[in-house]
């Protein structure tokens, strides 16, 4: 089995930033210009990036395709992007961009039928963001916490035609503390479909225990800015 370690770049305000457990009042700017931290991931060895557009998160539709498309244009790498994606439109405009995964996260629990017709309409580049608070789902810029399990809501997106999934534990996401690795075991064995795992990656021992589970990818975020994680040494995990 394959296993990618993705770096993220999340964006607010046309800036690359870091929140604390998704907390959108504790954000920690690391760079002016996300494109330019796209283009050094890029010249580290980095295969894939994960682009976060974290005001189309909390706004409901996108806010920072400008940013993104720049991203797409000025790097080689297949971009995977999701915040503030809630209809098809917003969807279609992204793959119109070169944006090779859109992610759903908000909207995927919202409305079924969107992600069954985006399954039909684009396949593999469909991608669920499983954003996850106290063992279930949380939305809407992880601002609000649902009553749904997160497992059954996995399984529940299987049936509409889901074939990867995102998952994030959101009290350890920017904490630097460690992944959540028994829920994310519990979704590699349960429900057979590949599972990138986020959240609490601090180190390359985090990473080479997430590999071992049987993760498809991790994405690391806050570690790579801070300097907890050098990400050439990440990337020899890489397989």
């Amino acid at each position: 089995m394959s296993f990618d370690v993705i770096p993220a770049i999340d964006i607010k305000e046309g800036k690359c930033v870091r929140l604390f457990q998704g907390d959108f009042a504790q954000a920690t700017i690391y760079d002016d210009d996300p494109a330019a931290v796209a283009e050094r991931w890029e010249s580290l060895g980095a295969r894939r990036l994960h682009l976060i557009d974290l005001d189309g998160a909390a706004a409901g539709h996108p806010c920072s395709q400008d940013v993104i498309g720049r991203i797409v244009t000025k790097t080689r790498l297949p971009v995977q992007v999701g915040g503030g994606v809630r209809d098809a439109e917003a969807f279609a405009s992204y793959m119109e961009i070169g944006v090779d995964r859109v992610m759903l996260g908000t909207v995927a629990m919202q409305k079924p039928d969107l992600v069954a017709d985006a399954c039909r309409r684009f396949g593999q580049h469909v991608v669920v963001a499983v954003d996850s608070l106290d063992g279930c789902v949380a939305t809407h810029g992880w601002l609000e916490k649902s009553s749904m399990p997160t497992l059954e809501f996995v399984r529940q997106m299987i049936a509409l035609g889901v074939g990867r999934f995102l998952y994030t534990d959101v009290s350890r996401d920017g904490t630097l503390t460690e992944p959540n690795y028994q829920t994310i075991a519990e979704l590699v064995e349960g429900v057979g479909k590949p599972i990138i795992a986020a959240g609490g990656i601090a180190s390359v021992e985090h990473l080479r225990r997430l590999r071992e589970i049987g993760v498809e990818s991790a994405v690391v975020g806050k570690a790579l800015y801070t300097g907890h994680i050098d990400l050439r040494q990440a990337l020899e995990l890489n397989t």
